[in-house]
């Protein structure tokens, strides 16, 4: 497992499957680059994929709380693609965002686009005050955890949403401590996921993204995860979504085997 200084952060990187096209792929928050090995195990016939971790996930350094966090994970993604050719391109959750933003800076790169349930708040908000009001009173546990400096709280408030379902009490202490020192995370991507730093919804940015893009959610997820699909798959020239039924939001971890099928398919006619 390789680890080098990419876009001048200390990154360690895993390369997973054997198949003929290359794939980058990117997880989601409080997670590591070891959350894509089942799917990998599924697609290693037809993807050699790359993924690594994300600035103060896994092994790589700590964010330093100055660089963007989603500009440095595209960065650091950008150092990992060889130039010349085309590669398939995924992501998870705020992975998705990192993903997403990739495609744009680099279309000439990119061969397809899957995003699995990406938590790019802003597209479903602009334009929709209530639906920003909705959001707020489901995020309000975890913004006065946060708020109150009790990372405990926040960490547990977050993960009810957006983890795997795992109830909090059910964790290991050493669990809850490393999500407990990781919860800064969250709101250090709040100006790509809440504010489009990366300008990513400016006029036609997405109208031209010339590459074919799968949306995969659970059926369970929470209600916002929708939205941002439809709000964004309705603005791009080659959008598809397709849910997997039973799962939540973890559903590149939770089931993984109809994650990879449904990517499978997707590679098929692209």
């Amino acid at each position: 497992m390789p680890n080098a200084v990419l876009a001048e952060h200390q990154t360690h990187w895993r390369v997973m499957g054997e198949g003929p096209r290359s794939a980058l792929a990117v997880h989601c928050s409080l997670a590591h680059s070891g959350s894509w090995r089942d799917v990998s195990r599924h697609l290693a016939e037809r993807l050699t994929i790359t993924a690594f971790d994300l600035p103060g996930h896994g092994r790589s350094a700590s964010w330093d709380g100055e660089r963007e966090i989603q500009s440095l994970s595209c960065a650091i993604g950008a150092a990992l693609v060889p130039d010349g050719g085309k590669i398939d391109v995924l992501g998870h959750s705020f992975g998705g965002t990192v993903a997403l933003r990739y495609a744009l800076d680099h279309p000439e790169r990119v061969r397809s686009l899957t995003l699995i349930e990406p938590v790019f708040f802003a597209a479903a908000i602009r334009g929709h005050p209530h639906t920003q009001a909705r959001l707020d009173e489901d995020f309000a546990r975890f913004v006065d955890a946060w708020d109150a400096g009790d990372l405990d709280a926040a960490a547990r408030a977050f993960t009810a949403i957006w983890g795997d379902g795992t109830p909090w009490h059910k964790l290991s202490r050493m669990a809850q401590r490393a999500l407990a020192a990781q919860i800064h995370l969250i709101p250090a991507a709040n100006a790509a996921l809440f504010d489009d730093v990366g300008g990513m919804l400016d006029d036609c940015r997405l109208e031209t993204l010339g590459v074919p893009v799968l949306f995969l959610q659970g059926g369970e997820t929470h209600w916002i995860i929708p939205q941002i699909s439809k709000a964004l798959a309705a603005r791009l020239p080659d959008a598809t979504c397709v849910t997997v039924p039973g799962a939540g939001h973890m559903v590149p971890i939770s089931h993984a085997k109809d994650v990879a099928s449904r990517i499978g398919d997707f590679l098929d006619r692209t």
